[in-house]
Order: structure tokens, then C-alpha cells, then sequence
């Protein structure tokens, strides 16, 4: 027996499939999917993306991790099921923060999980930043002050949706919206309900299934000019906040 025939066994049976009935979809026979039940065959790659596919779990659980000791519900809905990250180290073996260009942005949707083009983002080494793999990715807009256009929000890797706590900020890879930094503030059964830092933005929630990434702030690089732009921003969020108790006392006056 081996993790990867333990596995398809339990996933079957949460299914409530039949062997035969999951060898139909899987176009093989019986006999033969039965004997990687048994751990007495090991399925060739093209069989094996299939099976991967048919459970929508990636190859890399159904080979490494017996899933009985994690319950699927508790495990990130990343895309494909992907659970290796690429990871980039320095000449001395130190953990690198590679930098997500602000140009190319919508490109690292595409190549997340590529170790090439990992490999070729510009990288950094920052030494109070350990135990955990780290990224920066490039702040917009203005709805969380002070990260601003041109300032970067380096995030640690979260590797389940538990781990996600209320109130802290983390930043969102997500299949729609691309990257976005936002607080957390709770969790259901399908979403999660995010909220920007700037009150004349409303909370909305992000589907479990359009979720990529999450990555947990864990520090900032910000442009020269950071003090001139946060002082901006103070006098920005003010006007802003003004603006959003208008338009509050207007929605209460129509009611």
C-alpha cells in the first residue's frame, strides 16, 4: 500500500463511487484501477493527471500527503489544488523575496506557479524576515493608506484558509481581481469577506474557488517620499470619510 492508492481509496469513497464507475470516467478498466487501490500498480503520467482532474486534487497531495489526516474543507482552495511554491534562494542558501514588477502584475497569474519565471523576478534579502517564504507584490490605489502607487506590501505565504486571522491584512491573488491588499474580516462556507483599511470603500467577499494565493503582511517598501505622501493621504482620507457620511445621510434620507 502506498499514500497515493490510500488516497484514491478515500477520495472514492467520499464520492460514494464505485470502482467500476470511477474506472468508466477514468477510461480504463476495473481491473486495472483496482490495482492502484491495492498499491499492486502505479499509474502511468496520462492515467494519473486524470485521476488528479477527476477529484480536482493536485498530484502533488494525491502522492505526498494522506489526506485522512487533513480534512479537505481545512485545506486552501488554490487553483488546481497546487501545493508547491516555487522557492528561490541566494548563492549562501538564504530565503530571497522576489519583487512582483508593477508593470507586470496581471502577468503573475500566469506565472505563479512557473520556477522560470520565478526565477527571473528581481529578488531581494531583507534578515529580520525568516521562517516563511515571502513576496512583495506592488500596492494601488488608495484604499489602504499608506501603501500607495510605487510603495510594495511583502507578504508571508499562507498555506490554509484557517490560518487566516480577523483584522489583520493580507494580500489576495485571486483569479478575477488579480492582486489585491485588504483586511480580513470573517469566513463562511464559500467566501470570505474582505475590508479595506480607507472607509469610503465597502467590505465585499471573495469566493473560496476564485482564491489563487494569500499571503500575510508582514512588512513594506515605500517610495522616497513616503512622509509628504502619508500626510497626503491623511488629508485624503479625511475628505474621503466626508464624502462616505454624505453619502450615508443620503441613502438614510431617500429611505
Amino acid at each position: 500500500m502506498s499514500i497515493f492508492s490510500d488516497n484514491i481509496k478515500v477520495l472514492r469513497g467520499k464520492r460514494e463511487t464505485t470502482q467500476q464507475e470511477l474506472a468508466d470516467s477514468l477510461m480504463i478498466t476495473r481491473s486495472r484501477y483496482v490495482s492502484y487501490e491495492d498499491g499492486r500498480s502505479e499509474p502511468p503520467y496520462d492515467v494519473l493527471i486524470r485521476i488528479s482532474k477527476y477529484f480536482n486534487i493536485s498530484i502533488d497531495l494525491l502522492l505526498t500527503v494522506d489526506i485522512r489526516k487533513y480534512p479537505l474543507n481545512d485545506m486552501m482552495n488554490l487553483a488546481d489544488n497546487r501545493i508547491v511554491l516555487p522557492v528561490v534562494v541566494d548563492k549562501i542558501g538564504n530565503n530571497s523575496i522576489e519583487i512582483i514588477p508593477q508593470k507586470a502584475s496581471m502577468g503573475y497569474l500566469s506565472g505563479y506557479s512557473d520556477p522560470e519565471y520565478i526565477e527571473n523576478l528581481q529578488r531581494i534579502s531583507l534578515p529580520f524576515l525568516t521562517n516563511g517564504k515571502y513576496r512583495a507584490f506592488p500596492a494601488q490605489g488608495d484604499s489602504m493608506p499608506p501603501f500607495k502607487d510605487g510603495s510594495y506590501v511583502i507578504g508571508k505565504y499562507i498555506e490554509t484558509i484557517n490560518d487566516l486571522k480577523p483584522g489583520k491584512s493580507y494580500v489576495f491573488v485571486t483569479l478575477n481581481n488579480g492582486i489585491s491588499y485588504k483586511r480580513f474580516k470573517s469566513k463562511n462556507e464559500n467566501s470570505i469577506m474582505v475590508a479595506a483599511d480607507n472607509s469610503f470603500y465597502q467590505p465585499y467577499d471573495i469566493s473560496l474557488s476564485e482564491i489563487v494565493e494569500i499571503w500575510q503582511y508582514a512588512s513594506g517598501i515605500f517610495p522616497e517620499d513616503f512622509e509628504h505622501d502619508a500626510l497626503e493621504y491623511n488629508v485624503k482620507d479625511m475628505f474621503l470619510e466626508i464624502r462616505k457620511d454624505i453619502r450615508d445621510l443620503n441613502r438614510k434620507i431617500s429611505e
